[in-house]
């Protein structure tokens, strides 16, 4: 298909996905809709349990249903409808136009086949090549993600080789192919920081080809260190999107500011470090309106009531919250919200 320099990559308009289990339904991602734009790079952050990794999942439709189901939204790639599309074109799509590198590569690797036939057995899928071809090919990207003796790696099982090794391998798998979109669900959990900063080294210099990223992590560090664009996300909906500098300097949502208050700051010395209070509600349970109303300590009675917009503050900065933007004329005043990103520096990130 023809690309259009316009429009986005990746355009996300109102996804929703629930889980039936024996103790009722619940959503996981609510009205989720944000867009991720060629060679750009998008950070998903967040709490455990929000619905980052859902999110991802659904977009290529890897929910396992049941349980799962996705109730409504449009996920266009390339223009094309995701979540429309006939299986086997979407498998054409999966792993050579869109990657994903994810959170525990043992449940993703198969564990009864070994390393070097996945490996070629996905290359040989989307490429016309030989089944000679496709090892060195894969040979070559092992050691480009660091994996030793890669002769010996190619023929052992999953389950041989450690956590670290595993994850690497699922990042040499996803980035082989040169995707459109790599999506990165925590992909250097389980490595040290020297291998960390080789992989994303990898990432960056595919992004000089236009690549693009979704990185789901928790580390604020390596959102600063990699991303273009940031969206928060709290129990199963987008709290806040804008640029590095919008989230990190001038956030708008009262979850955001309470992630980067939870930061340690190298020039203020804390016996403790601050934290939101409360705890996330269950998601069998979600509070009518404002799901961050029983945390916030700038709740009031229409938070309880009403859903906020997404709604944009400044150019490209949205916020749902009724503090900001269009949702202020739902509320009678504006009550004063403390700017806590404005003291935090680059070198303290």
């Amino acid at each position: 298909m023809k690309e259009d320099k316009k429009q986005p990559l990746l355009d996300i308009q109102g996804l929703s996905v629930r889980f039936d289990t024996d103790d009722g339904s619940f959503k996981a991602v609510d009205d989720v809709t944000f867009s991720i734009d060629r060679g750009e790079s998008v950070g998903l952050v967040g709490e455990s349990g929000c619905g980052k990794s859902v999110t991802a999942l659904a977009l290529t439709r890897l929910i396992p249903s049941p349980p799962g189901y996705i109730d409504a939204g449009r996920v266009f790639f390339n223009g094309e409808d995701l979540l429309g599309l006939k299986s086997q074109r979407l498998r054409r799509i999966r792993g050579a136009e869109i990657s994903m590198i994810f959170q525990e590569p043992l449940s993703a690797l198969s564990p009864l086949h070994r390393i070097g036939r996945q490996m070629v057995e996905g290359i040989r899928f989307h490429r016309n090549i030989s089944k000679k071809e496709a090892r060195a090919y894969a040979r070559t990207w092992l050691s480009r993600v660091g994996i030793p003796d890669v002769a010996e790696r190619m023929h052992a099982y999953p389950f041989q080789l450690s956590g670290g090794m595993q994850q690497r391998i699922m990042i040499a798998m996803a980035l082989m192919l040169s995707p459109s979109l790599v999506i990165a669900d925590e992909p250097t959990t389980a490595l040290d920081v020297t291998t960390q900063a080789q992989i994303f080294s990898l990432i960056r210099e595919m992004k000089q080809n236009d690549t693009s990223l979704l990185l789901i992590t928790h580390d604020m560090g390596v959102v600063w260190e990699m991303c273009d664009r940031v969206a928060v996300m709290y129990a199963s909906r987008i709290v806040e999107t804008g640029s590095l500098n919008d989230i990190f300097f001038k956030p708008a949502h009262p979850y955001t500011i309470g992630l980067l208050g939870a930061i340690p700051r190298l020039s203020v010395q804390k016996a403790h470090l601050n934290s939101i209070p409360g705890q996330v509600p269950s998601p069998y349970g979600y509070p009518e309106g404002c799901h961050f109303q029983d945390r916030c300590t700038h709740v009031m009675d229409i938070c309880r009531k009403n859903k906020p917009a997404l709604c944009e503050i400044a150019g490209g900065h949205f916020a749902a919250c009724f503090l900001h933007g269009d949702n202020i004329s739902a509320c009678n005043g504006k009550p004063h919200l403390p700017d806590q990103g404005q003291e935090r520096n680059e070198a303290e990130i």
